[in-house]
């Protein structure tokens, strides 16, 4: 995601330099015609699934609990989408995918059903997962590829003591709490903090973001495109194969 962006920024050829442009032209006008604003972080209540979602958090919670079982067999995140590893490349940072980049993680949907059923509820849905921080984890300020989709996280799992489990998006510090969801722009300088002795795990989502017409069939458009691009295909094909290993492992012990 990442050093997807920094190539952008720095283009070398005639292509990238033109999608460079009318990319930044296309963010511009979703900025300024965005139903809800352009603020860093969003109030929660501008999107009334977020506490139809927030509401039956424990049930989401208790399939993750089983998950977290075999916390120590989840990917990486760098594992499965090479790009962040400019952000983070050790053993600290797992993820659980049930909808990759609009593509559907079907086996791990299927152990997660209430959770699958919940995140369905997220107009314009384009990625989940479980974001599952080890003690002590840090994620360097980083901002993310395109503002056409914003990210809802909803607090799992927030050791004590909170306030040193918290994220920066610009200038604002939030510490997340079980079962309350947060809205906020990746595409705003962001940081993530784990100074706990405790796993920190959210419901990471990213969704569409609503703008005006006909600005929101623009952003449709370069959405669709995303999954045609080399990192995302290459974070489908590694999510595919890690997730039929594990449900392997799953019908072998069954049987």
């Amino acid at each position: 995601m990442e050093s997807e962006k920094q190539r952008l920024k720095n283009p070398t050829s005639t292509f990238d330099k033109m999608f460079t442009g009318f990319l930044s032209w296309v963010e511009r006008r979703i900025a300024k015609h965005s139903v809800h604003g352009n603020p860093p972080v969003y109030d929660p209540a501008e999107f009334p699934w977020v506490a139809e979602i927030d509401k039956e958090w424990k049930l989401v919670r208790a399939e993750l609990d089983k998950l977290l079982e075999r916390r120590e067999e989840l990917p990486n995140f760098h594992d499965i989408s090479p790009d962040v590893s400019s952000i983070t490349n050790d053993n600290n940072w797992k993820t659980f995918f049930l909808l990759g980049y609009g593509v559907n993680c079907e086996e791990n949907q299927k152990s997660c059903p209430e959770t699958t059923r919940l995140i369905r509820k997220i107009p314009g849905i384009k990625t989940a997962m479980f974001s599952i921080l080890s003690p002590g984890k840090h994620i360097p300020h980083h901002t993310g590829p395109y503002n056409g989709v914003l990210r809802y996280h909803l607090g799992l799992v927030v050791p004590e003591p909170r306030e040193q489990c918290r994220i920066r998006v610009d200038e604002q510090y939030i510490v997340w709490e079980e079962g309350k969801g947060i809205v906020f722009d990746d595409c705003f300088d962001h940081e993530v903090w784990n100074d706990t002795d405790g796993v920190r795990v959210v419901l990471f989502v990213d969704f569409v973001r609503p703008v005006k017409f006909p600005f929101n069939l623009l952003n449709k458009l370069v959405l669709s495109t995303a999954a045609f691009t080399p990192y995302i295909r290459e974070a489908n094909e590694n999510q595919k194969k890690w997730e039929k290993q594990f449900h392997q492992k799953d019908k072998a012990a069954a049987n």
